[in-house]
């Protein structure tokens, strides 16, 4: 019987360990402290009551859940000076990182189709992303990654552990603890690559077919250079975080590819499960109008609120 994993983590220098807690734990907070202002911008503000934005609020609680399932055991294994993990905390946190990984995916892929909507189809924008619609479409993305996750746990459960329980990255990856087990994985491998192909093909697939309707339909209906920036920069933030989303995940998957470092590896894989989730809400704020005037109104009312405003004569 299983008791518990040992998570390595990215060094076992003794010295690196406190630059390593502050690194990540500041990574943490600006990412959930980030997304939550996303979130309640998007809720305070009544003009961003949109599909885009009813998206993104949905794409910035992943975020926060994303790397709520990772870093923080990181961060009480570093100050504890402990690197153990139970059996069950590790197939939790497979469970919910394949979940939200899985998540995140569909998310970026109706995001995209929300803008080829917004830009080939303006007049009938309305009728086709209903509320309705949108519904729909985070229920069966949720749907299908719950059954994604749990089917990846249920095949781990068949699996046998021997002695070597030393897991090369700070998280309990899947193909990582598949890589651990002493009977035969090659069901679950296949399982891995399949779905994996299904789940993060599928909705790459429908961005880009998405992004080259929106190519097309730009270049040819609208013949000034005003009106192509002004479609382009919609899409802008968007495409910046599926271009970090994708990039970063082909590039662990290359590195894991090229390199025989485990260790390097795990490195890597922060460029996929800490980095995208910290920037996603910078790259949203800071290239978008109406973000920035709902987070200005924001942190006016937090900083200021309506009994400090009577009191010193302030007009928001």
């Amino acid at each position: 019987m299983i008791l518990e994993f040992l998570l390595l983590g990215l060094s076992e220098d003794p010295d690196l360990q406190p630059v390593l807690f502050g690194l990540f734990l500041f990574m943490y907070l600006v990412t959930v402290l980030g997304n939550l202002l996303i979130i309640l911008a998007i809720i305070s503000d009544s003009h961003l009551h949109t599909p885009m934005y009813f998206f993104l609020s949905n794409l910035s609680f992943t975020d926060i859940y994303f790397i709520s399932t990772t870093v923080p055991k990181m961060l009480v294994n570093i100050q504890r000076q402990s690197k153990s993990i139970s059996y069950t905390g590790c197939l939790t946190q497979v469970c919910f990182g394949a979940g939200f990984a899985g998540l995140e995916n569909f998310l970026l892929a109706a995001m995209a189709y929300d803008r080829y909507v917004a830009i080939c189809h303006p007049l009938r924008y309305t009728v086709i992303m209903n509320p309705r619609l949108c519904v729909l479409l985070i229920l069966l993305s949720l749907t299908i990654s719950i059954m994604y996750a749990l089917l990846q746990s249920l095949m781990l459960l068949r699996l046998s552990f021997c002695t070597n329980l030393e897991i090369p990255h700070f998280f309990c990856e899947l193909v990582q603890v598949i890589k651990l087990a002493c009977s035969d994985t090659l069901i679950n491998n296949i399982l891995v690559y399949v779905m994996t192909s299904l789940l993060g093909g599928l909705p790459l697939w429908g961005i880009i077919f998405s992004y080259v309707k929106i190519v097309s339909s730009v270049l040819k209906m609208m013949p000034s250079s005003g009106g192509k920036h002004k479609a382009f920069s919609t899409c802008g933030s968007h495409l910046c975080v599926v271009s970090l989303f994708y990039g970063t995940g082909f590039g662990v998957y290359i590195s894991s590819a090229v390199t025989d470092s485990p260790r390097k590896t795990a490195v890597a894989s922060v460029m996929y499960s800490v980095v995208p989730q910290m920037l996603n809400p910078f790259i949203y704020s800071l290239r978008n109008r109406d973000m920035k005037e709902a987070l200005r109104k924001l942190i006016g009312r937090v900083a200021f609120p309506p009994r400090c405003v009577i009191c010193f004569g302030l007009d928001f």
